[in-house]
Formats: C-alpha cells, sequence, structure tokens
C-alpha cells in the first residue's frame, strides 16, 4: 500500500495529533459528492479490520473498503492567501469535480450528487 503525504502535510498532522498520541490519522472514502466519491479525514483510533501505516511518524488508518481506492494517492497542505488545506492526488481517478472534494473512478463511478460546501 503506497500512500505518500508531503513534509507539509506531516507537520500539519502531527500538529492536529499533539496531545493524542492514542489517535491517527484515519484516511476513507465514501459514496456520494458531484461525481461519485468523497475524500474523507478525520483523526480516530484504529479498530481490528483497519489496515495501519506509518509515515514519518504519523499513524494512517485505512478500512478495507477505502483500500482499493486510496492506493497510491499523495496528500499534501497547502497554504494559499485563501486559506490552507490538504489536497489528494489520486492515481486511480479518472475525473474529478471542480471543488476536488470527489472523484470518480473506472469501472464504478458511484451516485454523483451536488457539492456540499
Amino acid at each position: 500500500m503506497a500512500i505518500t503525504l508531503t513534509d507539509a502535510a506531516v507537520g500539519k498532522i502531527k500538529e492536529y495529533l499533539a496531545g493524542h498520541e492514542d489517535l491517527a490519522l484515519r484516511i476513507y472514502v465514501s459514496a456520494g459528492g458531484c461525481s461519485g466519491y468523497s475524500y474523507g479525514m478525520a483523526l480516530d483510533q484504529s479498530s481490528e479490520e483497519d489496515h495501519e501505516f506509518d509515515h514519518n511518524g504519523v499513524r494512517v488508518l485505512v478500512d478495507p473498503k477505502s483500500l482499493p481506492f486510496l492506493e497510491g494517492i499523495a496528500i499534501d497542505y497547502v497554504e494559499s492567501f485563501m486559506g490552507g488545506g490538504f489536497s489528494i492526488e489520486n492515481p486511480n481517478a479518472v475525473s474529478s469535480c471542480g471543488c476536488g472534494s470527489s472523484f470518480r473512478v473506472e469501472g464504478d463511478g458511484g451516485s454523483p450528487a451536488g457539492c456540499a460546501h
């Protein structure tokens, strides 16, 4: 399993995890969004079925259903004039929405819906 976190992403995640050593970064995919699937990230505790990875001291959790959609992703944290946020580059996505928070994969597009911003 290859999930890459940039140094900027690792730094920001470590800020969020400070004082919460029992938690890890959970990355998941859920049905919905304007392209079919949406990304999600949360601080969470691991469960038995999770796949767990370590990236430069950040524990990353992925549930079995999300794992195929997230193979090879790269997560960055970007600061801009309008604020900062995480961005995900996904080699499995054949298209994504204009807001960048949902995507479609070849052969399994999900059910597109409106952007929830």
